[in-house]
């Protein structure tokens, strides 16, 4: 009896360890979409130039995608539940300096700061889940959970933000961060546990941290800069170069290097490669989709923040339901079915989308295609999640959290950066083709964005041939034990 009260609340404690981990997940990506809605107050207030303004996007964007692999690496060697609690810590400090600001440049700095906690906590929190629930039924339970969180967190920040923005002002979409990362703080040592890798060096890969940061966060700014400035643009291409330059050499300083930052040995298992392309696909798809729909929704639709908001209720809904069902599916189908089925939903849902009308009405144009790109996510999101740390060691939990993250962001920024340059080029030659009209016209702005999803449905056709193809058919063994256990379980509970 009392070994069987210390399992359950150890089993407790692990489903608590689980809810801090969510919150803090939820946090960095309700922030994300939240700060677009408030863009065009904090502009008045702080004086922010047009160009500048894109700075609070991608100043934030630049530092978060470009030391996500770094904060893998750092939460193996340094100790995960350590940097998880000092990535809170930074967030959340900057999160309030950022509410505070008072001029463009100080926003600028306190946004590029909070990246970077971001960049600390989301791989140590991953790599924590991961350490924390052992492959198969438990884990995919935990990752539904998570990926319910990840994958509504952008659709709750439009409608947070819109309320915070009307009713307060734009310095709360800041300020709401702040009590929720002092109480993660204060709760994360009693409830997470310390796990770090057993290596028989404690080396860092300094040369390959420099190289990776730096190309990752180059190229991030590479891709937010061609939305405005175009792909052929002399300076897009030369940065797009400089970028490859630095990556290349990153992967050449990790095939020599004694303790590397990213072990290229765990690309040698398909299905963790092949989730980390279609995560590119899913992040692209997902990031492209919101962003669209909230401009057709309030530069043609002339929707408020709050009503764009309240319109993305419906998918949010359908995330956190369906998440769970998709870590059900994939621990009796397997990851391939389920990942295969999410995108093909989704390639449904932005195929819908492209036949968006000027004179548009929610229900009929908008509700159906949000609830099945809702299941459709839940769908992609949990089994590319699940997939991508299938058979990693605990020695590379960190990185491999890290790798996952950096390529939803990476596939988020470029998914961003071709709708833009998609949408807006489609609109200008639609203003030229039409005497007297302007780039504000809602024939001319649907025009663009219909042309921009039918990019994104090319795009997802890809991403479910690629986890069709190299995602592989066979259930882990963790997986096949764990399906054993439940039907033993079920038969008991029969008898």
């Amino acid at each position: 009896m009392e070994q069987a009260s210390i399992g359950g609340q150890r089993d407790t404690k692990r489903w608590l360890a689980l809810a801090v981990i969510v919150a803090a997940q939820f946090m960095v990506i309700l922030d994300v979409a939240i700060v677009n809605v408030a863009l065009p107050a904090i502009k008045s207030d702080l004086g922010f130039s047009e160009e500048g303004l894109q700075w609070v996007i991608s100043a934030y964007a630049i530092l978060f995608g470009g030391a996500l692999l770094l904060g893998g690496r750092l939460a193996d060697l340094l100790g995960r539940r350590r940097l998880f609690i000092a990535g809170i810590a930074l967030f959340t400090a900057s999160s309030l300096l950022s509410g505070l600001a008072w001029s463009e440049a100080s926003l600028i700095v306190f946004r590029a700061v909070q990246g970077l906690g971001g960049a600390l906590l989301a791989p140590a929190a991953l790599s924590i889940l991961m350490t924390t629930f052992a492959e198969g039924r438990e884990r995919n339970i935990a990752l539904g959970i998570w990926g319910a969180a990840s994958g509504s967190g952008g659709a709750a920040g439009v409608l947070l933000g819109g309320v915070l923005t009307s009713y307060l002002n734009w310095s709360w979409i800041f300020f709401i961060n702040v009590p929720v990362g002092v109480t993660l703080v204060a709760l994360a040592p009693a409830l997470l546990g310390e796990s770090r890798a057993q290596f028989a060096h404690r080396r860092f890969d300094l040369a390959g941290a420099a190289s990776v940061t730096s190309g990752l966060m180059l190229l991030v700014y590479t891709l937010t800069r061609a939305a405005q400035h175009g792909w052929g643009n002399a300076t897009t291409i030369a940065l797009l170069a400089g970028s490859a330059s630095l990556i290349a050499a990153f992967l050449a300083i990790e095939l020599r290097s004694q303790a590397p930052l990213l072990p290229l040995r765990i690309f040698r298992q398909r299905t963790l490669a092949a989730a980390n392309a279609a995560g590119v696909v899913i992040a692209a798809v997902g990031f492209s989709m919101f962003f669209l729909l909230t401009l057709y929704q309030q530069q043609v639709l002339h929707y408020s923040a709050i009503q764009t908001g309240v319109a993305f209720v419906a998918i949010t809904l359908t995330i956190v339901a369906f998440s769970n069902v998709a870590q059900t599916l994939v621990t009796r189908l397997g990851v391939r079915r389920v990942l295969v089925v999410g995108l093909l939903l989704d390639t449904t849902a932005l195929a819908l989308l492209t036949r968006l009308p000027v004179h548009g009405h929610y229900f009929p144009d908008l509700f159906p295609a949000l609830v099945l790109g809702g299941i459709g996510m839940a769908f992609s999101f949990v089994p590319m999640t699940i997939a991508g740390l299938t058979g990693v060691s605990r020695e590379d939990a960190g990185v491999a959290s890290g790798l996952i993250n950096t390529s939803r962001q990476i596939g988020g920024a470029i998914g961003l950066a071709a709708v833009s340059t998609i949408a807006v080029t489609s609109t200008n030659n639609y203003v030229q083709s039409h005497a007297g009209t302007t780039a504000l016209n809602a024939n001319a702005l649907t025009h663009g964005f219909q042309l921009a999803f039918y990019f994104l449905t090319a795009f997802a056709v890809v991403g479910a041939l690629v986890a069709a193809v190299f995602v592989e058919p066979q259930r882990r063994p963790a997986e096949v034990e764990a399906l054993g256990s439940e039907a033993v379980a079920t038969l008991e509970e029969a008898a």
